[in-house]
């Protein structure tokens, strides 16, 4: 039995030092597994509609720019899984741009992001290697889990800034400024895209009801 209780509390019974100590342990171990528990270390903004159908995936506290990162997930936002990594590679060799929507300040005007309806754009290659070893590990986590790979589309990805890492720079006349990065978390729901079931032969070849007034609307319409 451990005494130091008794230190603090000299005029106090043996008996009820005892019972202080395991009240104080077992509130320990009570807030230990309500705040370390896997429900609430890994939290996702959005849950899939069919968990036996979907399979996640994330990184915390990546040494890649959050701005940059956040337009290169919007842009692969609801694709295949194929297509995005695609497209992603293709961003890297600079065959394809990623247009820049929201964090677009001082970003040049490209002739390639035309295909995309607008203006800005760039090329953000480490942004777009983090995003493909996402995918490669969300395609393992489907093999796991026993869905097609061929199948999987990106239903759901975000990015949220982590907190700044603080370093410094040296400038002139002995003055200090900060030179801070902005890592980020991602996140990734990968979804297995169901067949589309094609219509039946007596569906497609079922003509349609024409009513009687717009048989005579057409009659007239030819005579005249």
């Amino acid at each position: 039995m451990d005494f130091t209780y008794c230190v603090f509390m000299p005029h106090c019974d043996l008996r009820i030092a005892m019972w202080h100590l395991l009240f104080i342990s077992a509130c320990v171990e009570v807030v230990r597994d309500t705040v370390y528990s896997p429900k609430n270390m890994v939290r996702y903004a959005k849950e899939p509609e069919n968990p036996t159908k979907s399979c996640k995936t994330r990184g915390s506290y990546l040494r890649v720019h959050f701005k940059n990162t956040r337009e290169t997930a919007h842009a692969i936002r609801g694709m295949h899984v194929r297509r995005a990594t695609r497209y992603l590679k293709d961003v890297m060799e600079k065959k394809q741009i990623i247009p820049f929507r929201r964090f677009n300040g001082g970003v040049g005007r490209k002739a390639q992001v035309k295909n995309h309806n607008w203006t800005q754009g760039r090329w953000p290659k480490k942004s777009a290697r983090f995003l493909l070893d996402l995918l490669k590990n969300g395609e393992s986590n489907a093999e796991v889990k026993g869905l097609e790979p061929n199948a999987l589309v990106i239903d759901h990805i975000q990015v949220n800034a982590a907190p700044k890492m603080r370093r410094r720079t040296y400038r002139a006349h002995g003055r200090i400024n900060p030179y801070m990065s902005s890592p980020c978390h991602i996140e990734m729901i990968l979804t297995e895209r169901e067949d589309i079931v094609p219509k039946g032969e007596e569906e497609v070849g079922q003509k349609k009801k024409v009513s009687k007034k717009k048989l005579a609307r057409q009659k007239r319409e030819a005579r005249d």
